[in-house]
């Protein structure tokens, strides 16, 4: 079996064009549409003023029904103010009632209301004592706890610094024992009072070594701001000059 010839032969579409001619159009053409049927001037005069007629007829109609409903509300207001009126006579008729029981009951209840009323002012009064026994005792307490928390935190800052003096005392004076035991030729072994007055010297010494460095710091203090001061004031001259 051999293969079968699927060769097709080549044709030029350009050529196969010419050959078929112009296409024929499904739709209308330009020339259709430029020699379409067209109204006249009368015609569209005639349309125009069909029109207005139109909406002159739409115009008269909705008067019409304007009209009607004009109508149907001013009914319907008379029926609405008709019912008003009675029921403002009902309520004008339940008042007049109320307010004769109102003054049938006000002449027995004004002699229980006077009664009521000096009751109610002498509990008034008591109450407002009452309140400011409160209060006063509260202000009290109040005081009273501060003043005892003032008095805690200064007794409290007491024993602290007597712990603390006691605390370097014990120290000194085991530091103290140790030189002695190290070197005995030195000194020789002395009582505790000895020693509580040798760390006295010893605070004392120290307290006079701060004040002194105070007194320098202050002092070169003002000796900076001296030689500042100096040195603005000759800038200023030679600027002025």
């Amino acid at each position: 079996m051999g293969k079968r010839d699927n060769r097709v032969a080549y044709m030029n579409p350009i050529a196969m064009a010419r050959w078929r001619g112009p296409a024929q159009s499904a739709g209308p053409t330009i020339q259709d549409y430029l020699n379409r049927p067209r109204p006249t001037w009368e015609e569209v005069k005639k349309q125009l003023e069909n029109k207005k007629k139109g909406s002159k007829a739409l115009a008269e109609f909705e008067e019409k029904m304007n009209e009607n409903w004009k109508k149907e509300l001013e009914k319907s207001r008379e029926k609405v103010l008709s019912g008003n009126e009675s029921s403002s006579k009902k309520r004008e008729r339940k008042k007049r009632k109320k307010k004769k029981s109102c003054r049938s009951s006000s002449s027995s209840s004004s002699s229980d209301s006077s009664n009521s009323s000096s009751d109610s002012e002498e509990e008034d009064k008591k109450q407002g004592k009452r309140r400011k026994k409160k209060k006063n005792r509260s202000h009290k307490s109040s005081e009273s706890s501060t003043c005892e928390s003032e008095s805690e935190s200064k007794e409290s800052g007491k024993k602290k610094r007597k712990l603390k003096d006691e605390t370097e005392k014990e120290k000194y004076i085991s530091v103290s024992r140790k030189r002695k035991k190290i070197y005995p030729e030195d000194k020789p072994l002395s009582s505790e009072s000895s020693s509580e007055s040798d760390y006295e010297e010893e605070v004392q010494a120290k307290k006079k070594r701060r004040y002194e460095e105070r007194e320098k710091a202050a002092e070169k203090a003002k000796k900076k701001k001296k030689k500042k001061h100096r040195k603005h004031s000759k800038k200023k001259k030679k600027k002025s000059s």
